[in-house]
């Protein structure tokens, strides 16, 4: 019966401060966050689906980028913000599964997809002849695909490992959100399997990392033999975005979980809100700002916009 009441009965999400003033400003601070990255994002979806110049394999993977961030956001943030307005810190058994599990499975098809991205340059760079072989639409399909069935496929194992724990006494959630770490610490049941299983799909969130290291040290070594310098610059403009977000992105996860489960606390909250709020923000600006095609893109959409709205 106690094991049945610990499923039914509601986690509380202590966010990211206990502090009452600390926690206005962070609403505020995600109030902010949430929008621009909703936007943001949409706009780069726009402007790739508008633009027939930017029908490319770099594009399409970007498309799909900024898809998986506005989920990403939208899993955790709309929470957060609308218990901050009811003046709540709960969240159901049901709910906090959801959270976890959308979280898992869009952190992993986020870091597959920039993994694809990494060897969608390689083969760009390395191989120019025969780039439109290798990076054909199916190929580049069968890789979100494939970006998303490992991603669930994790998820589930993780999602269905936790519901057949038990939480006996505390509750407190350390975090603004359902994040498997602390839940695994709160529970009363025996947690060695989990734990064995995060590590493992640590190991998997760990191959795109792998992937996309090789993939540029295959681009650099092809880069360094050209002669030309305009044409060493214009390999590293192509590549200096996606490696901004790439550094952005796995510096604060590993920050966050390439550690042991007893050295989580509250404070660590503030690292997931880098990687949950903060780079799905600032994903489109990077890719904007440093791409001339992308720029033009969002300026002629504006442009339609603008005129389709005076007529």
């Amino acid at each position: 019966m106690k094991e049945n009441q610990s499923h039914t009965t509601d986690f509380t999400l202590l966010g990211v401060t206990r502090e009452q003033e600390q926690e206005d400003l962070v609403f505020s601070l995600f109030l902010f966050i949430y929008p621009v990255t909703v936007v943001g994002n949409t706009l780069i979806i726009l402007a790739i689906r508008s633009d027939i110049r930017l029908h490319n394999p770099m594009y399409f993977f970007l498309a799909n980028l900024s898809l998986v961030d506005i989920f990403f956001s939208s899993v955790t943030v709309p929470k957060m913000l609308a218990n901050h307005l009811l003046g709540s810190k709960a969240i159901s058994f049901g709910g906090c599964l959801t959270q976890m599990y959308f979280m898992i499975a869009l952190a992993n098809v986020d870091s597959y997809i920039l993994a694809a991205m990494a060897y969608d340059r390689a083969m760009a760079i390395s191989r120019p002849l025969h780039y439109t072989t290798i990076m054909s639409p199916w190929p580049c399909v069968l890789l979100v695909v494939g970006s998303w069935v490992v991603g669930n496929a994790n998820s589930l194992a993780h999602t269905l490992l936790t519901a057949r724990l038990s939480f006996c006494g505390n509750k407190e959630v350390a975090n603004f959100y359902c994040d498997i770490t602390p839940l695994l610490k709160l529970s009363c049941s025996d947690i060695h399997f989990n734990v064995k299983m995060m590590y493992f799909g640590v190991g998997v969130f760990s191959v795109p990392l792998l992937c996309i290291t090789i993939s540029y040290i295959r681009v650099f070594s092809t880069v360094l033999r050209v002669p030309s310098t305009k044409g060493v610059l214009k390999a590293f403009s192509t590549c200096g975005s996606h490696l901004t977000v790439v550094s952005l992105y796995y510096g604060t996860v590993m920050g966050m979980y390439f550690r042991p489960l007893t050295s989580y606390s509250l404070k660590d909250s503030v690292i997931t809100v880098m990687y949950t709020a903060v780079t799905p923000m600032l994903n489109p600006f990077i890719y904007s700002l440093r791409n001339r095609d992308m720029k033009a893109a969002l300026g002629r959409l504006f442009h339609i916009r603008t005129s389709s709205s005076l007529v």
